[in-house]
């Protein structure tokens, strides 16, 4: 049986082939296509170079007189060196040395001193309370011996304090309480210096120094027959009652 057609001439033979070729070819074109950019001209860049071109005149060169730099300065003769000759006799000054050497013999002199008056500067000495020779005396205490002075002065101390306590009103109308320890000096002229105190609270320490600097003047402590600055301490109690 013999074919109907040439097989050298069928087309369907090498499709693949050509399909292939083709659709790579379309993609090709699609992806460069795809990538293809366009860019806007700058129409601005013109312009100003325009613009630089229309504006650009010929300037004239303006000719102005102007004055002629000043002369310089005339330079100075020289000055002329005359040398004279050293007529004058120059005498020459001679420094003696004020050293002594032990060929000098030294001039005896005598010296006078006037009497120097010698002052006894008082030193502020303390002593406690509790180990004085001789307590300060309270005015009107007596005693045989040192112990019965002290628990005078004790006693009277005490009773002054009570004879002139008030409690201040600000710390009533607050409340305020407590124990303020009172520190006090008996110097050795007998006055009552350095009072200082310590509580819970200032109007309590104020009222409490008040009632300190009160005292009266005392006989001073001695120790060793001097009279020295003698420390005591009291304590006030600022007590409502309900």
């Amino acid at each position: 049986m013999e074919a109907k057609k040439n097989p050298d001439l069928d087309l369907n033979r090498n499709g693949i082939l050509y399909f292939s070729l083709g659709l790579c070819i379309m993609l090709f074109i699609t992806y460069g296509l795809l990538n293809f950019k366009t860019y806007d001209v700058d129409d601005s860049i013109s312009e100003i170079l325009e613009i630089n071109q229309e504006t650009e005149e010929d300037i004239p060169l303006l000719n102005i007189n102007t004055p002629p730099p000043p002369p310089p300065p005339p330079t100075a003769a020289p000055e002329v060196i005359v040398i004279v000759e050293d007529v004058d006799e120059v005498e020459e000054t001679v420094i003696e040395s004020t050293e002594t050497s032990q060929e000098d013999e030294i001039e005896e002199r005598e010296l006078f001193v006037d009497e120097v008056e010698v002052e006894e500067l008082e030193e502020d000495i303390e002593v406690p309370f509790a180990v004085i020779e001789n307590v300060p005396v309270f005015p009107g205490c007596t005693g045989r011996n040192n112990d019965e002075l002290k628990k005078c002065f004790q006693d009277k101390t005490t009773q002054h304090i009570i004879d002139n306590f008030k409690y201040p009103e600000t710390a009533l109308e607050l409340g305020i309480d407590g124990r303020v320890y009172v520190m006090f000096v008996v110097d050795s002229k007998g006055n009552i210096s350095s009072i200082r105190s310590r509580g819970p609270n200032k109007l309590l320490e104020k009222e409490a120094e008040r009632i300190i600097s009160l005292l009266p003047k005392m006989q001073p402590g001695k120790q060793r027959g001097i009279a020295v600055n003698v420390p005591y301490s009291v304590p006030i109690n600022f007590i409502l009652e309900n």
